[in-house]
């Protein structure tokens, strides 16, 4: 029975430490992970989670993309476990979007990501797969691949002049709609 993990937040030392290679996905312990992941990730309205932010320091995060109340907007995707991702390429072509996190809740910061990427990863079942992915799929892949690197997105911004918080980012939301 998969248990919901509790979320790192920002400053916690395993955010910003180095990640270990997953040798064999197929274990207990890994799988476990996993299935803990997937729950604490649609439980806390997120589109991905990575491991670090669950207190593992592995290469290994979950792709989840869904609307919800965080990101209406998302694309519906059957959630996915990542496994050593491995960034092949990335476009020149980049793009600023608006970015949240788990593990700095109440904060958004317009972020730079490359609109297409390349990628190498293993699934749950020990797969590999090369994948490419484009807009908000490889913003989100992006973001969770910066986690396992020891990277957060306030990392990225241009500038605290690119920050605000959740309240008025919601805000500012509605005004659009």
């Amino acid at each position: 029975m998969p248990i919901l993990r509790q979320i790192a937040q920002l400053g916690q030392p395993v955010l910003r430490g180095t990640m270990e290679h997953v040798a064999d996905p197929s274990t207990p312990s890994v799988q476990s992970l996993i299935d803990d992941m997937l729950a604490t990730v649609m439980d806390a309205n997120g589109v991905g989670l990575a491991a670090p932010q669950v207190y593992e320091p592995i290469s290994l995060f979950i792709l989840a993309s869904r609307p919800n109340q965080r990101y209406p907007d998302a694309p519906m995707m059957e959630p996915l476990a990542i496994i050593n991702p491995e960034l092949l390429w990335k476009s020149d072509e980049k793009e600023q979007g608006w970015e949240g996190c788990l593990s700095i809740p109440g904060l958004r910061g317009f972020v730079p990501r490359h609109q297409r990427i390349g990628v190498r990863y293993q699934t749950r079942d020990s797969k590999m797969w090369e994948v490419e992915y484009t807009d908000f799929l490889a913003r989100v892949f992006q973001h969770e691949y910066d986690h396992v690197q020891g990277i957060v997105f306030i990392d990225r911004v241009a500038s605290t002049l690119d920050l605000m918080t959740e309240q008025e980012y919601l805000r500012m939301q509605q005004s659009y709609t």
